[in-house]
């Protein structure tokens, strides 16, 4: 037989499948060494369509999404290199042993979510998921394969037309079936029909011909998993439930959403579809805790403060200013019987100095009203009111516990002013 070289560099080996637009061979690139599988498009064959896979794939970098390596075109025919792999496809694993054990089921379900995550992250929608384009490597990975009829939501248009249904009968979403738009909530679908299989064995719809199977999908109810095998997980019976919903919207919207609901857990499967992902991370706990106490802690320091801040003022008998006709005076509140003692001021600033000063400025004392005799505690204290008119903090000298001697009054100015204080 005589070898095919690809490129001057790839050796077609062994045809691993032929379809309509391209064959698909195991090939072994001289240049380094490795096997590869290369893709050639069939001839007279769409060439923007094979392009915009390659493109599609190209944009992909993730351990479950099949790797590009290479793209070029040979003798007139477009061809790609993937990464080779040889662990067969999820469609053989199923024909050979049915319904898949449940730990499998979610291990292969966890990696065919990724993959997708993954790929709608970066706006790939690949409108073909079925068993067939799973393909496993030497570890068991599971990896999205054949992004041929993939579409990027961002950047260029669709070659689709309005109407067109693509996608493969036994896993088309119900808006594929009736020609609309594929999005990343269809991917979904067709990962619950996936999922479906891999719990039971089966197909949610079959069918020998490929309309009714399109029609069923569109319109008809599926089965419940737990119809037909009573002991499935709760949890993934509920997400086949929730990613089989005809509305597209109640369905979970991405490959993410599905990563979460298989990480988290999901309720049992008669849980309404609405309620089955998680709108957001659970809260934490710890936190709110800590900031309740903090915030316990403050308001109880803040009520402290205003207790003591009351048992100072009405101990303490805080002065208050108050101004009448004859100047500001200071009024002095108590819890007993409420007493005003009115202190005459001078004309300029004065301070209060002992006897034996020898400058003996004006002050003031403090002088019995008409009704009563005001005997202040001890120590006396004498305050001296600055002429001014703003408030301001009265000024309080201590004086010794003996009887305070005032100078006298030099001036007449002064004099009225006492008498004045005394009547009023």
């Amino acid at each position: 037989m005589t070898e095919t070289l690809i490129a001057g560099r790839y050796r077609l080996d062994t045809l691993l499948g032929r379809g309509g637009m391209s064959e698909v061979w195991c090939a072994t690139d001289l240049e380094l060494e490795r096997r590869v599988a290369l893709k050639l498009l069939a001839p007279h064959q769409d060439n923007a369509r094979f392009e915009r896979e390659a493109r599609a794939v190209a944009a992909l970098g993730h351990p479950n999404v099949n790797q590009l390596y290479d793209y070029g075109e040979s003798d007139g025919r477009p061809f790609m290199v993937l990464e080779f792999l040889s662990g067969g496809t999820l469609e053989e694993l199923l024909r050979a042993n049915g319904a898949l054990a449940d730990e499998d089921t979610r291990r292969v379900a966890s990696d065919i979510a990724a993959g997708l995550a993954h790929a709608h992250a970066r706006g790939v929608v690949h409108r073909d998921l079925k068993p067939s384009n799973i393909l496993f490597d030497d570890e068991g990975r599971a990896k999205l394969a054949d992004f041929g009829i993939a579409r990027m939501v961002a950047g260029e248009g669709t070659l689709t037309g309005a109407g067109t249904v693509l996608g493969t009968a036994a896993y088309i979403s119900p808006e594929q079936a009736a020609g609309m738009p594929a999005t990343a909530a269809s991917d979904v679908y067709s990962f619950g029909v996936l999922l479906f299989r891999m719990l039971t064995g089966g197909l949610p719809f079959e069918s020998d011909d490929p309309l009714a199977l399109v029609l069923q999908h569109r319109d008809h109810a599926p089965p419940a998993v737990t119809d037909l095998r009573s002991d499935a997980p709760a949890d993934l019976a509920a997400l086949a439930a929730a990613t089989l919903a005809k509305d597209s919207a109640a369905r979970p919207p991405d490959g993410d959403a599905l990563i979460d609901a298989l990480a988290l857990g999901l309720p049992q499967a008669d849980t309404a579809v609405t309620s089955v992902l998680p709108a957001a991370a659970p809260p934490r706990p710890r936190r709110r805790v800590g900031l309740a106490l903090a915030v316990g802690l403050l308001a109880v320091l803040a009520l402290a403060g205003g207790v003591f801040a009351y048992k100072v003022g009405h101990t303490n008998d805080a002065p208050t200013l108050v101004t009448s006709t004859h100047g500001p005076t200071l009024a002095r509140h108590t819890s007993s019987t409420p007493t005003t003692t009115h202190l005459a001021t001078t004309t300029r600033p004065t301070t209060t100095a002992p006897a034996t000063s020898t400058t003996a400025p004006a002050t003031t004392t403090n002088r019995p009203t008409t009704t009563r005799r005001i005997v202040p505690p001890p120590p006396p204290r004498t305050t001296t009111l600055a002429p001014t008119t703003t408030q301001a903090p009265p000024t309080t000298t201590a004086q010794p516990p003996t009887t305070t001697t005032m100078a006298p009054t030099t001036t007449a100015a002064a004099a009225a002013a006492t008498a004045s204080t005394t009547t009023g």
